[in-house]
């Protein structure tokens, strides 16, 4: 018992003590579980006499500890060690009874977490790593991370927190906290890929304890990291595709991992792309992750609206497997999800073609042909005969592709034969051109299998009726009649521009005595004298009854419109009451708005947004207001020249003059201009 009470004395005078076995020492302030734990990302022996600190939060922390035990729990006196050290057998899990008593106690719910998160002192906490450790930036992250999940402790949510907007936690983190969040990772740029896989590990170690912390503080700092450095989630899929393997029997775990991996995609649509192709579309058939990796899809697409930037990602080799899912009957998704797929699946074909499908769609080809059997399901089939369609209009090479295919793939060639039969009067002149050369290969081909004997006659019969329709609707497209129509409109204007050329005038052409002696002149003469007269007499008539008519409608109509006239200026001094009204609280409310958008946009995005205010404003005022003036001073010098042209007073007679000036003006300016264009036309006649 000497011996035994020696033992902490020695091992606080720097040597070690010898423990035997069954013997711990006693568990005294120094021994309780601290956040360095945690910050560790594995269990600290509990045999081991001293116990060392990886962070310096933990240090802290500890000296806080001590001072809550002396005030919940008596010292013991030095004789009892050695009585209490014969009874620590069955009692080994009583540290962590106290361990948890001094715990902050969980919030109802994160907001009110957030709200009592004391600033200072997490700044304090990460200034005394930062000077301890000058030069470990991976203990100040991972201070920050353990300090934000022990003190944000608040009931857990479920792994993918499905009921919580994408952002969640991290939209309900202030603006001060997060300038120290991104403060603090700034100075460790180097190490957030290490810092990245800590939070995954730590909290997938979390989850295997029973009552177990809350991720809060984990998921913080993830969607922190993920906010400006996305790539940092795509660097290592391969090894989190063998986590979730590994972890297929834990649906909490796998996730929770996908959640995390996840986050990278609501910044850059392309890191997105990566990580559900990468980790998401290979667990698609398993039951407990399938439902969150249609559901991230989804949302994924809904926020980004342009897939351009997506454009490269998805090739053959993961397309394909998407079509099945969506379309193949009996797999292993849910109908529910098949439905949800089968909506995606038009903007995840976009993804697929690319920016350029007519250059990368006979790379698909082979494969929609495959899939088209005669028993494949009504609308898989609808698609793939549409998706091979769309293939031969938009890139040539897939005629090529197809004939090489051709004869191992005759029954799928005669849906495909049909299907154009049926679109022939939709389809292209380009694509009919094509098609002709490619269906009369297939022509030679059928009768060299014909020749060959009985293997494939049914298939082969099938194709050869249909290319012989095809053929026939080839050749029996009809007379080019808009063609010859136009020859002959082009051959006839160029005859009579060189008769007149020749003879100096129409009247004394061979055209004009073609067209007096067969009487047509005449008669085209008699009919424009008449339709002349006709248009002279209704100007007139206009002339005499336009002022009658007019000043009837305006004795008529003038009491509504002065009613009109009131009531609009009624509506619009109401209008500007109430834009005023809006202008006030938009001005008193703009603060409010400003404060709560700094808080949640980036500052890279608001120096982007000041860049185009000042950019507009410069463009207003020197481009728009200097045109506008120009335009009213056009306005005003216009009508000040169209006063003093009516001698000072605007009358109808004085604006009928002006639009008469104007409509011969006209007149003359196109007769003139049709003389030039006809002398050049007959100089190049008679150039050739």
């Amino acid at each position: 018992m000497a011996a035994a009470g020696q033992g902490p004395a020695s091992a606080g005078g720097g040597r070690w003590e010898v423990v035997r076995k069954g013997r711990r020492p006693a568990s005294g302030p120094g021994s309780r579980r601290a956040l360095g734990e945690a910050n560790a990302g594995r269990a600290l022996p509990l045999a081991a006499p001293i116990a060392t600190s990886d962070t310096i939060f933990e240090l802290g922390f500890e000296r806080t500890l001590k001072k809550q035990n002396k005030e919940q729990v008596p010292p013991a006196s030095a004789p009892e060690q050695p009585h209490r050290k014969q009874h620590t057998g069955k009692s080994a899990k009583k540290p962590s009874a106290n361990d948890a008593s001094v715990k902050p106690g969980k919030c109802h719910s994160l907001e009110e977490a957030l709200r009592t998160l004391d600033l200072a002192d997490l700044q304090k906490e990460l200034d005394k790593s930062q000077s301890v450790f000058p030069e470990n930036p991976s203990v100040w992250v991972k201070d920050l991370a353990s300090y934000l999940n022990y003190k944000l402790q608040a009931p857990r949510s479920d792994p993918t927190l499905s009921q919580h907007p994408h952002d969640y936690p991290y939209c309900l983190v202030s603006k001060e906290l997060k300038n120290i969040i991104r403060t603090l990772l700034g100075r460790s740029s180097s190490v957030l890929e290490l810092f990245f896989d800590h939070c995954i590990y730590t909290m997938l170690q979390e989850l295997d304890k029973t009552p177990g912390e809350s991720l809060h503080g984990y998921r913080i700092c993830i969607q922190a990291v993920l906010l400006d450095r996305p790539k940092i989630a795509t660097m290592n899929l391969g090894k989190y595709l063998e986590v979730l393997r590994s972890h297929q029997n834990r649906p909490a775990k796998c996730l929770t991992v996908l959640w995390a991996l996840g986050q990278a995609g609501f910044t850059d649509l392309h890191e997105g792309l990566k990580v559900w192709l990468g980790v998401m579309l290979p667990v698609l058939g398993i039951k407990s992750l399938s439902p969150y990796a249609v559901a991230y899809l989804d949302r994924l697409l809904m926020m980004h609206p342009n897939l351009t930037k997506g454009f490269g990602m998805i090739g053959p080799k993961d397309f394909f497997p998407l079509l099945d899912f969506a379309f193949m009957p009996n797999n292993s998704l849910p109908l529910s999800l098949q439905e949800q797929l089968r909506r995606l699946y038009p903007r995840l074909k976009v993804l697929a073609f690319g920016a350029k499908p007519e250059t990368a769609l006979h790379t698909y080809f082979p494969s929609f042909l495959s899939r088209a059997t005669p028993s494949c399901p009504p609308g898989m089939k609808k698609e793939l005969l549409t998706s091979m369609s769309q293939c031969l209009s938009l890139d040539p090479l897939t005629f090529s592709v197809w004939r090489q295919l051709y004869t191992k793939h005759l029954s799928q060639s005669s849906l495909l034969l049909n299907h154009l039969l049926e679109s022939w009067d939709s389809s292209s002149k380009k694509v009919r051109q094509s098609l002709q050369e490619t269906v009369r290969s297939f022509k030679v081909t059928n009768e060299e299998l014909v020749a060959r004997g009985p293997n494939s006659d049914q298939d082969v019969a099938a194709c050869d009726a249909a290319c012989k329709e095809l053929l026939r609707k080839m050749k029996g497209q009809g007379f080019p009649w808009s063609q010859l129509l136009l020859v002959l409109l082009v051959f006839a204007a160029g005859f009579l521009l060189h008769d007149v050329r020749t003879h100096g005038s129409f009247q004394a052409s061979s055209s004009a005595h073609l067209l007096r002696s067969s009487g047509i002149l005449p008669a085209s003469q008699q009919a424009w004298q008449k339709v002349s007269h006709c248009c002279l007499e209704g100007y007139r008539w206009l002339e005499r009854s336009l002022p009658v008519y007019g000043s009837q409608v305006a004795a008529v109509l003038q009491p509504q419109l002065e009613l009109l006239w009131a009531k609009s200026g009624e509506v619009a001094l109401y209008a500007s009451e109430q834009c005023s009204a809006l202008l006030s609280w938009i001005h008193d409310s703009l603060p409010w708005f400003i404060e709560w958008l700094q808080s949640r946009v980036p500052d890279s995005l608001l120096h982007f947004a000041e860049c185009v205010r000042e950019l507009l404003l410069f463009l207003v005022r020197s481009c728009l207001l200097p045109l506008l003036e120009c335009v009213a001073a056009e306005l005003e010098r216009g009508w000040k020249h169209c006063v003093d042209s009516c001698n000072g007073e605007v009358s109808w007679d004085c604006m009928r003059e002006h639009l008469t000036s104007f409509t011969y003006s006209s007149w003359i300016y196109l007769q003139n201009t049709t003389l030039a264009v006809k002398n050049w036309a007959l100089a190049m006649i008679s150039g050739h």
